[in-house]
């Protein structure tokens, strides 16, 4: 595997291919690191709050939620 990191100074950008790579499908990847690291936040969030209801609790919580937001529709 390669692995590295690029700051652009333009647009293009060219890759030399391994030899031992020539002939098998490759993957490409191409974003931000800082969209990555955004990406981490939320997923630690999600993580974070796992499991903190008991089903029943998520149940009512989830019900609650609902209602809400029917209250909401009606007022609009």
């Amino acid at each position: 595997m390669v692995r590295t990191l690029v700051t652009p100074k333009e647009q293009k950008i060219t890759i030399n291919v391994p030899q031992n790579y020539i002939g098998k499908q490759i993957e490409v990847l191409l974003f931000a690191v800082e969209e990555l690291a955004e990406e981490k936040v939320i997923s630690n969030n999600s993580i974070k709050y796992k499991n903190i209801f008991s089903k029943e609790e998520g149940a009512k919580f989830n019900e609650h939620i609902k209602q809400a937001r029917d209250q909401w529709e009606r007022d609009i």
